[in-house]
């Protein structure tokens, strides 16, 4: 009788494992800081750090532009480098624009990491702000 119970344990131990006896020794993954994963899951839009960062960039950018605007009216235009007469939102706007292209072609040349087009892109920025 007892070879008549044995047997089957032994044929089949698939049956240990399905009660999670196979995951005793295994320990979970730690998962540490990812710029790529949502910090709301459950939100309508995927607020990654990278894009949360880029929109406070971005909307600092402009409240400092409005805080500068407010002390000194009128933009502070003048003609630069380009041939154009600029204000100083147009240089944030040319700056942007220039910043996206500049990410854009190392991407498509380069790749991956990307830290060699963020100097660039400063760099680009100050230019623009100071010869444009």
């Amino acid at each position: 009788m007892k070879r008549l119970i044995l047997f089957p344990i032994l044929l089949f131990p698939g049956g240990l494992y399905a009660q999670g006896w196979g995951n005793v020794a295994q320990q979970p993954e730690e998962t540490g800081f990812s710029w790529t994963d949502p910090l709301w899951p459950n939100f309508w839009m995927a607020w990654t750090p990278a894009t949360f960062a880029l929109f406070c960039g971005i909307f600092g950018a402009m409240a400092v532009l409005t805080i500068l605007e407010i002390r000194r009216p009128g933009g502070d235009a003048r003609k630069g480098a380009l041939g154009l007469v600029t204000t100083r939102g147009d240089r944030l706007f040319i700056a942007l624009l220039g910043t996206a292209y500049i990410f854009l072609m190392w991407l498509w040349l380069v790749g991956q990491p990307v830290w060699w087009p963020l100097a660039i892109s400063i760099g680009w920025g100050v230019f623009c702000f100071r010869r444009v």
